[in-house]
């Protein structure tokens, strides 16, 4: 098990040094992107030596995809959640997860900037964590509409698919209307991150509406 330091294991340790590293790139990538952002800087920030950031991941990259990991993570435990609370029709329970999702992403504006700012272009090993997250949001929403859909909806492969397909093309167009308003948005202005969820909403109804039809 290795000496135990301030009540810590050496895994214990680790783990501790993993989250330093996490949060202080969490800030230095919203404040200065990936690409303005180096492993010296990180480490500073986190007050962990170079070596033991070496210790934990294999690179700059590989930071950041634990970190984009780690963001989905808890968007998806705080979705799940929500889920799990709504009641009433779908019209009634969609407002409320649409308004979790859009405060999860921009109450701390560091998340957004990392999330939407800085993933684009990277490598492709981080387009495909993108991918992973977005397809996990796509399956996400197809088992919420199996709450209120008739079963014989999903009876055929093909019926499956399609949804699926929908889907992604909503999530895509959720992100891709978030990443448009933060270019121009006050996040601090409470009326105008009403005004967007106000936005994603009518935009998930209409999707519904022509998946329904």
């Amino acid at each position: 098990m290795g000496r135990v330091i301030r009540g810590l294991t050496a895994e214990q340790r680790k783990a501790e040094r993993r989250e330093q590293l996490l949060d202080a790139a969490l800030d230095l990538i919203a404040a200065n992107g990936y690409l303005g952002t180096s492993i010296e800087q990180i480490c500073t920030t986190a007050y962990v030596g170079t070596k033991s950031f070496y210790e934990v991941f294999d690179g700059r990259e590989d930071c950041y995809l634990a970190l984009l990991q780690r963001t989905s993570e808890r968007l998806q435990a705080d979705m799940m959640a929500v889920a799990e609370r709504a009641e009433g029709t779908e019209r009634q329970a969609v407002p409320g997860i649409i308004s979790a999702f859009a405060h999860a992403l921009l109450d701390d504006p560091r998340v957004a900037k990392v999330t939407f700012g800085q993933a684009g272009g990277i490598s492709l090993a981080v387009e495909r964590q993108r991918r992973t997250n977005r397809r996990w949001a796509a399956g996400f929403l197809v088992k919420i509409w199996s709450r209120y859909d008739d079963p014989a909806a999903y009876s055929a492969d093909a019926d499956q698919r399609v949804r699926h397909s929908v889907a992604i093309g909503l999530v895509g167009g959720l992100f891709d209307l978030i990443a448009d308003w933060l270019l121009d948005a006050d996040l601090s202005a409470e009326d105008q991150v009403e005004t967007l969820i106000e936005d994603l909403t009518c935009f998930y109804i209409t999707v519904r509406r022509g998946l329904a039809s």
